[in-house]
């Protein structure tokens, strides 16, 4: 007979905050369901031009056509999911905020810190004439061994669907959007790029374990 014990629980996904400059993480969300669909999509960065090549012989073509099986780097990767969070779903975890605290270290994400924004300004005061932007932590988000990617949150949609006596909300659909960081995107030497390869690694030897086809399956067994 089959024990409770003995059923594997499964993996969660999550997000890992990392200090740029260690490489040492911060602070680990785990999301307290997975998600039920994931939405990808991958775009390749096309070396040629997209707009008609105007060289005459009658063609249509985009761009320049020495270019057309060029890429200038790796594709551009975006996720999309949406995230449960319900304080009534673990009752026996004291939640005296409702989700207050869940809802705002996703939202910190985004945001600079108090203590930033106050250095901005005293730099603005003393007449600093040029401010770099403010640098966040790197954020990777994790989805199992095999998805372990750098990304930056583009989009946090939040519904709340339930609130306590002190109007704390209980319950809440995260509708995430998420962009692969690449090598295109951060300094040479950055932590996230070499995650970054490391994951594009993933997937090539991912790619190598597929079962290749045949010309016969295609209906080409007299060849190309």
């Amino acid at each position: 007979m089959t024990r409770y014990a003995d059923i594997p629980k499964p993996i969660r996904s999550g997000i890992v905050v990392v200090d740029p400059e260690l490489g040492v993480p911060q602070r680990i969300i785990v999301l307290q369901f997975n998600p039920d669909t994931l939405e990808r999509q991958v775009a390749p960065q096309a070396a040629g031009g997209e707009g008609d090549s105007g060289g005459g012989g009658g063609g249509s073509g985009g761009g320049d056509r020495n270019e057309a099986l060029r890429l200038k780097g790796p594709a551009q990767e975006t996720w999309k999911f949406t995230a449960e969070i319900d304080a009534t779903d673990q009752l026996d975890v004291a939640a005296p905020e409702g989700i207050h605290p869940e809802l705002a270290v996703l939202e910190m994400l985004v945001q600079p810190t108090t203590a930033q924004l106050l250095a901005a300004s005293k730099l603005t005061k003393k007449g600093t004439i040029e401010i770099s932007p403010i640098e966040m932590p790197l954020t990777l988000f994790t989805w199992g061994s095999k998805r372990i990617m750098p990304v930056r949150l583009t989009e946090l949609s939040v519904n709340e669907s339930a609130f306590d006596v002190n109007l704390c909300p209980i319950r809440a659909s995260l509708s995430i959007g998420l962009k692969v960081l690449t090598v295109s995107d951060l300094p040479a030497g950055h932590p996230g790029a070499a995650l970054y390869l490391a994951h594009l690694a993933q997937k090539e030897q991912l790619a190598r374990r597929a079962r290749g086809g045949t010309l016969a399956q295609l209906g080409l067994g007299r060849g190309i």
